[in-house]
């Protein structure tokens, strides 16, 4: 499962957003480091599901008229110090729950109401754009720091006469969640010496910012749209990064209304109708956070992640089926299961994703949308609905 982290200064709003995101159960408060340990939860990205060109939706209980909702795992890091690379503020045990997350949303308070060490201040008086760069630059020090502490042994692996530097530094860096691949495609971006013994801090702290932006890749969310400054959420959005306005109380809040039964909303929608008896002031509340969404297009919460899984990670879903006729697996229940996959995979891949004997067998594989068999270098689009056909059961 693609792992998405919440990474930001404290009360920045990430628990917040995890709580939207996932309805999870977790402390939400107004003062620095309300999370400690990070949660994880489950939460989804919002496709469109191929039933929507068949003549009846498949009733899936992902699939919500045709929006279909595929898990991800979501992780809520605990607040993040300046000089967290360095240990201020628990920073390295939290930057240490980021190492298996596959991308990174910053979460920055674009309200400006909350300083950089995260304590509330008055709206404005803070410029959020100090916090985009923040996060990144934390993890690319504290991974130049993982890549110094361990270079003495870097050094003495150089001495043996089979030394590869793209192995050694794959050893090293498997942890953080790079490959090999990654690692020698760092090495190419940047100059360095042949020789590990004469590489300097610039040159090491170099390969660790490269590794980190190949491998942790970061979508900025101007969390608190709905309360900050106009002018503020403008100026971020010219950093040039992705970024995405945002409001994870009105997500939250539309949730627990939907739950409720009185608003019709479904994640990633661009509006609401309210369904159900609602006070005045909660009619209030949600006319506010539908003018934010028609401003910004939704609540933000939805689009982030699906923006950090099908725009940066540039994975793309595929939906296995045995039956090609009828979209159905086994027992009859039509498209039941959705991966996702690096833009490139092939119909073995997919096999593989769905079971490693269902790779170790692949045959060959049948396009259920055409029904004709497709290469084994097909590169799966988005929507793909494939039947697998292997000598594994």
């Amino acid at each position: 499962m693609i792992s998405i982290a919440l990474a930001g200064k404290p009360n920045a709003g990430k628990s917040t957003f995890y709580k939207a995101a996932t309805m999870s159960d977790v402390d939400v408060a107004n003062y620095p480091f309300t999370t400690i340990d990070a949660n994880r939860g489950v939460s989804y990205v919002r496709t469109e599901c191929p039933c929507l060109e068949r003549d009846e939706r498949c009733g899936n209980e992902a699939c919500h008229d045709g929006k279909r909702y595929v898990p991800v795992e979501l992780i809520d890091v605990a607040g993040l110090v300046p000089g967290a690379h360095e240990g201020k503020g628990l920073g390295n045990q939290f930057l240490d729950a980021l190492t298996n997350a596959d991308v990174i949303v910053n979460v920055v308070d674009a309200s400006g109401g909350t300083n950089a060490e995260g304590d509330p201040v008055e709206v404005g008086s803070h410029d959020p754009i100090e916090d985009v760069n923040f996060v990144e630059e934390e993890m690319d020090l504290w991974l130049a720091g993982i890549v110094d502490r361990n270079w003495e042994s870097i050094e003495r692996k150089s001495r043996s006469p089979d030394f590869d530097l793209d192995d050694a530094l794959a050893d090293m860096l498997t942890g953080f969640g790079a490959t090999e691949a990654e690692v020698a495609a760092s090495l190419r971006s940047i100059d360095y010496p042949e020789d590990p013994i004469q590489w300097t801090d610039e040159h090491r702290e170099a390969l660790a910012r490269d590794v980190r932006a190949r491998t942790k890749p970061i979508v900025l969310v101007a969390n608190k749209a709905d309360v900050a400054p106009e002018e503020n959420v403008a100026r971020l959005r010219e950093t040039g990064e992705m970024v995405i306005p945002a409001t994870a109380d009105g997500e939250l809040a539309l949730r627990k209304g939907a739950e409720a039964g009185l608003v019709d909303y479904d994640p990633g929608d661009e509006d609401f109708e309210i369904a159900g008896d609602v006070s005045d002031a909660q009619r209030t509340g949600l006319e506010r956070i539908r003018e934010v969404m028609a401003a910004h297009g939704g609540t933000g919460v939805q689009e982030a992640l699906d923006r950090a899984v099908y725009e940066l990670l540039d994975h793309v879903t595929a939906f296995p089926v045995q039956n090609e006729t009828r979209w159905t697996d086994a027992k009859g229940n039509v498209l039941p299961d959705a991966f996702l996959l690096p833009r490139g995979s092939t119909p073995r891949d997919l096999a593989y994703a769905v079971h490693s004997d269902i790779g170790e067998g692949y045959l060959h594989a049948v396009d259920a949308k055409s029904k004709r068999r497709i290469s084994d270098e097909y590169e799966l689009a988005e929507g793909d609905v494939i039947k697998i056909v292997s000598t594994a059961k």
